[in-house]
């Protein structure tokens, strides 16, 4: 995970220590982000619901993109020195979608079913064009000032920047990680609604200020792809008042028993500069594959009072 820590810093729009870490074990108890209570291993589950996860572009190809230069959260991202040929144009195009979300289209002729890795506000994530050379998907926005690097392994790519100043008016909670790790995002909404990866929620809800919604990141059948959940609450519009607990829960699986899953936090809310946090966790062994390992106060609860 240092390595894609590092990466992460050089692409971010946003510069911030991510010096904790979470090294825990079946029955360790360790130090808890930003002053919360200890994070504790809440339960092993005897039960299954994996989800396919899977393919991280080169490392030479994220070295290539350029650091910022300050620590400012507002700070525009340089463009990346991508090569381009005459014949051979990448493009990026964004507009701004409900939600505040992103839509996104690349037109790569010449990268025909390829992989390339995808750059926002330290979300990184893998994607891959289809037969035509052509990606399309909704990504949540970061930042009202929001740009996005598309980068090939090649070096070639493109920028794009919009602005979505809706995104004053939400709280996002995002957990990104490599490969297949098992991790899932879980908000309990009120008590009552669940949403997460096999219920998702949706935009009508979410306009209706009565709940959020979960945003599935990244090529999930592609090895060792670059994957994200990412959670959205419309604090500014919400009907209800209570609290949204907010988990992250790890399958025990044939590919990560007895591994250790790296993976990373961002947290923006009240329109407040982002926060980034590590985590990293050591797998039990092969024999508790099937079981859940259930991670509570590593992400702080959102707090909510209807409006």
């Amino acid at each position: 995970m240092a390595r894609l820590n590092t990466y992460l810093l050089a692409a971010a729009t946003l510069s911030i220590a991510l010096g904790t870490g979470y090294v825990m074990q079946r029955s360790t108890t360790v130090g808890p982000a930003r002053g919360a209570e200890p994070l504790t291993l809440a339960a092993i589950t005897d039960t299954s619901s994996a989800a396919a996860l899977p393919r991280l572009p080169s490392e030479a190809a994220m070295m290539r993109l350029p650091a910022p230069a300050s620590a400012s959260p507002d700070m525009a991202l340089p463009a990346p020195q991508t090569a381009q040929a005459p014949d051979c144009p990448v493009t990026l195009t964004a507009d701004v979608a409900a939600g505040a979300m992103m839509a996104l289209t690349l037109e790569a002729p010449c990268h025909r079913e390829e992989r390339l890795t995808l750059h926002h506000q330290g979300l990184m994530l893998t994607e891959v064009t289809d037969a035509e050379g052509r990606l399309s998907l909704e990504l949540p926005a970061l930042a009202e000032q929001a740009m996005v690097i598309a980068a090939f392994d090649s070096g070639r790519g493109a920028t794009t920047q919009i602005e979505v100043p809706s995104l004053a008016f939400y709280d996002r909670v995002v957990l990104q990680w490599k490969g297949d790790s098992g991790l899932h995002l879980h908000a309990r909404e009120f008590g009552s609604g669940h949403v997460w990866a096999a219920s998702a929620g949706d935009l009508t809800r979410t306009a209706a200020g009565e709940g959020g919604f979960l945003t599935l990141l990244g090529a999930r059948d592609t090895p060792d792809a670059l994957q994200a959940e990412v959670y959205t609450f419309p604090r500014a519009a919400a009907r209800v008042s209570g609290t949204i607990n907010l988990s992250i829960e790890a399958e025990v699986t044939a590919a990560n028993c007895a591994q250790r899953v790296e993976a990373l936090t961002l947290d923006l809310r009240s329109g407040k500069a982002p926060h980034a946090a590590d985590l990293s966790l050591e797998m039990p062994d092969c024999e508790s594959t099937g079981d859940f390992l259930v991670l509570k106060n590593l992400i702080e609860d959102l707090k909510i009072a209807a409006n």
